[in-house]
């Protein structure tokens, strides 16, 4: 029997359909890349922001009237947040963002004849203290694998859902982060992206000395065949400290990506955002001393409510100083549910859109810089496609790279840079 996981969102609901592949196929099912012809269709959604709420909507509408015959099993942020909508638009079976063994073995059970619950299967997500252990990494050959360290976020930004759809921090203890990194880079990947909801915060919840910094470590000591990239940091946890127990790790990546989200301290504090513009630059000056040419990559909000134009100059001046690698653009989109929703001062989408151009012009602006930067110089990457004659990957610190080789995927090559074109940064691979 065969089913199709279609996914929405970040990397940890990548990571928990990629685990959702590995449960099926453990129980016999086929994992297939379209949804015709299946016996079931599972679709993991995104709640961050009411435009993905809309595409979790649209794709329910879609993969229902599409397969008729399928059994259609919702689970993710959006289905956590408002359970009864899906079954209204064509679902089976609804979870929400916890209890993934439970809802593949419900919908094996649907598939056997068995009924759905008729309730119990959305819990409080609040109330949830435990990290749930699901499997890294995926059957499907890639080069690189995610691997969930932390789950749940409690900054309560006032923009933000995902404290209620994913509950307190709940952290994956050191010594089974360290068996799934080694059981990752027995399976042949070469790239373990550490990544959570809120990775920052990792250990808060253990009570037993771990840090962020500690499993970091951990992981790298484990894989050391891999590399070890990093998922979103919150920038207060990156200090002396941090950076004098990273670098040291030849195979931790030097690529960091910061949630910055304003450039503006009036409105980052109407975000409830929990630092200064003036911390944030110190943390970005701290990485480029202890990791030359690393890539420093980030997320922007344009148009929050209340946000001025002056306070957007603000904002477009503070991302050039920083020269950030690459960046995420996205005009505030207006949440249900949330502080921000109510504040005086809503941006009309017209101008929202018209800031995010502006904000995009110099981030390209920032990346040419970057890659411009790293002409003459010799990168570590990891070759993922053949793309037009050329092969391409991505660098440790994240820049995208094209080379002439023969079968080089999944291969981790030095490459000496002589030139870069449309965002391809271009080299000739070297011992």
């Amino acid at each position: 029997m065969k089913i199709y996981i279609h996914t929405l969102g970040c990397k940890v609901n990548q990571f928990e359909s990629q685990a959702l592949e590995t449960i099926f196929e453990n129980m016999g099912y086929t994992i297939a890349n379209e949804p015709h012809g299946c016996d079931a269709i599972v679709l993991n959604t995104c709640a961050v922001t009411a435009e993905s709420v809309r595409k979790s909507r649209q794709a329910l509408r879609r993969l229902s009237a599409e397969n008729p015959g399928a059994v259609i099993g919702v689970c993710g942020c959006w289905s956590q947040l408002e359970p009864e909508v899906p079954s209204e638009l064509g679902a089976n079976i609804v979870f929400g963002s916890s209890g993934h063994v439970e809802f593949a073995n419900v919908i094996h059970s649907a598939l056997s004849g068995g009924h759905p619950p008729d309730d119990g299967s959305i819990d409080s997500a609040l109330s949830r203290r435990d990290f749930e252990l699901l499997p890294a990494g995926s059957s499907s050959y890639r080069t690189r694998a995610l691997m969930k360290i932390e789950d749940g976020c409690v900054n309560f930004c006032s923009y933000c859902v995902i404290p209620y759809t994913r509950g307190p921090i709940r952290s994956l203890p050191i010594p089974e982060a360290k068996k799934q990194a080694k059981s990752l880079a027995e399976s042949g990947y070469k790239e373990i992206v550490l990544t959570g909801i809120e990775i920052a915060s990792y250990g808060r919840d253990l009570k037993d000395g771990s840090t962020l910094e500690g499993v970091i470590s951990a992981v790298a000591n484990a894989a050391p065949e891999c590399r070890i990239r990093l998922g979103s940091l919150e920038p207060r946890v990156i200090n002396r400290e941090f950076c004098d127990r990273i670098a040291p790790l030849e195979n931790v990546c030097r690529h960091f990506h910061l949630s910055l989200q304003s450039g503006c301290d009036a409105t980052l504090k109407r975000m409830n955002r929990k630092y200064d513009t003036e911390l944030f630059y110190s943390v970005v000056e701290l990485l480029r001393s202890y990791f030359p040419n690393c890539g420093i990559t980030t997320d922007l909000i344009v148009g929050f409510p209340g946000e001025t134009e002056q306070e957007f100059q603000e904002t477009l001046g503070f991302i050039k100083k920083c020269s950030f690698s690459s960046m995420h653009i996205f005009p505030y989109s207006k949440r249900k549910g949330t502080a921000a929703a109510a504040f005086s001062g809503q941006i009309p989408n017209i101008e929202k859109h018209a800031r995010a151009r502006r904000a995009s012009a110099v981030a390209k602006e920032c990346h040419d810089t970057f890659l411009r930067s790293l002409v003459g110089t010799r990168l570590s990457v990891l070759f993922e496609q053949q793309v037009d004659g050329l092969w391409e990957g991505h660098s440790d610190n994240y820049a995208l790279v094209g080379a002439a080789g023969d079968k080089l995927h999944n291969s981790i090559l030095n490459v000496q840079i002589t030139g870069c074109k449309d965002g391809l940064l271009l080299g000739d691979i070297t011992l």
